[in-house]
């Protein structure tokens, strides 16, 4: 990040005013968007997100003790939490919980988590899709990491992060948005394989192409804990395990016909043909990219879109209704992205067709009485890092 920062400012001028000192240092951990590949990172698959420029800063300074006290503006909210309550899954919940998560997962795995005082502050707007819990716990992670001089190294952070998330919050997500938001890097979209976790940094510039990613806040907010996250994840484990495969990822294209046939459910064959046809986008999203066709991905992610609506049955009016606005307002492509029930929709659109497209989506929305849509124009930045 370059030039004045006034999230970091914010977060600075706050921790003085409650901690009557300035902070050890300050981090900073984006939000993600999804460019494809969705509810495939828990299948071994692949997903391509990108960091946003929206970020969650975590000003900070250790203390002599097990003890941590946390102020999130976002919450308007202070709470404290000791080494008993991080021990504990579960005992801190809320906004609170992700923190007090990153720390059991650093001590459960064997670290020395120093106390601290901290200050968050962030423009990842909740409950859009955009991950800013990931972003949260990623800049706390980072902050606790440095603070305590602890040896991690930065492969291993999202799977620390996931865990945190997993069992202490109780979120059963995939490894993406944790990637994403540590991983990232400015002008690209990261290509993550979910079962090696291996990475790649695949170079995407819209502008360059005469392009932006319209991101579209629906305003029909997720809540992926009410459990249909975790039942389109436990329907997939489960077919998995009737196809004798470790893993979704394992059914290839070629293959799907005969793997569907061999399944007696029709809801769970849908679940199952949206993650495989959803790898096979990915791969081929990559492919165009490394080729420099930004606009030939466009029909992808309308297809991603179609399939997420009528496969996975994770889309809501909202999120459809801007989709097929945007399309009709001459969008190459538009989806979903995120784990669904709400959020946000992308669509790749003509640079000087951002304002036409959004008033296209906001007149839809109009048209069905649904509250007025949020948006903006995102280009790919960096993941989480200590600031100047």
């Amino acid at each position: 990040m370059t030039g004045p920062n006034p999230l970091a400012a914010r977060a600075a001028a706050a921790f003085e005013r409650l901690y009557g000192e300035a902070p050890a240092g300050r981090w900073a951990a984006p939000g993600r968007v999804n460019l494809i590949g969705e509810h495939t990172d828990y299948n071994d698959g692949f997903v391509l997100p990108f960091a946003l420029p929206q970020r969650t800063v975590v000003a900070a300074t250790p203390v002599d003790a097990p003890l941590w006290t946390v102020w999130s503006e976002q919450a308007g909210e202070q709470i404290t939490f000791d080494g008993t309550d991080a021990g504990k899954p579960g005992q801190v919940t809320g906004w609170g919980g992700y923190v007090a998560g990153v720390v059991w997962a650093l001590l459960d795995a064997g670290h020395q988590v120093p106390g601290a005082r901290l200050t968050v502050v962030s423009d990842v707007p909740p409950g859009a899709g955009l991950s800013s819990s990931a972003a949260l716990e990623a800049a706390v992670l980072t902050a606790l990491a440095d603070l305590g001089r602890i040896d991690l190294p930065v492969d291993d952070r999202p799977a620390l992060a996931q865990r945190a998330e997993n069992v202490y919050a109780g979120m059963p997500c995939g490894i993406m948005d944790q990637a994403a938001s540590i991983r990232c890097r400015a002008g690209h979209a990261l290509f993550l394989d979910c079962r090696s976790l291996a990475l790649e940094h695949i170079p995407f510039d819209a502008a360059g192409a005469g392009l932006a990613v319209l991101v579209i806040d629906s305003r029909a907010p997720h809540r992926h804990v009410t459990g249909e996250y975790a039942a389109r994840r436990a329907a997939c484990e489960s077919a998995a395990r009737a196809l004798g495969v470790p893993a979704l990822r394992d059914v290839t294209t070629d293959g799907l016909p005969v793997a569907l046939a061999r399944l007696d459910d029709d809801v769970v064959r849908r679940r199952v043909r949206h993650v495989v046809t959803e790898n096979q986008r990915v791969l081929e999203t990559v492919a165009l990219l490394r080729a420099g066709d930004v606009p030939a991905i466009g029909p992808l992610m309308t297809a991603s879109h179609a399939s997420m609506r009528d496969d996975f049955e994770i889309t809501v009016p909202e999120v459809d209704t801007a989709v097929e606005a945007a399309l009709s307002a001459g969008a190459y492509g538009a989806r979903m992205t995120g784990g669904g029930f709400g959020g946000c929709v992308l669509a790749l659109v003509d640079a000087d067709r951002v304002d036409a497209v959004a008033d296209a989506v906001t007149a839809a929305y109009a048209d069905r009485g649904f509250t007025p849509p949020v948006w903006f124009s995102a280009a790919p930045g960096a993941g989480a890092a200590a600031l100047p």
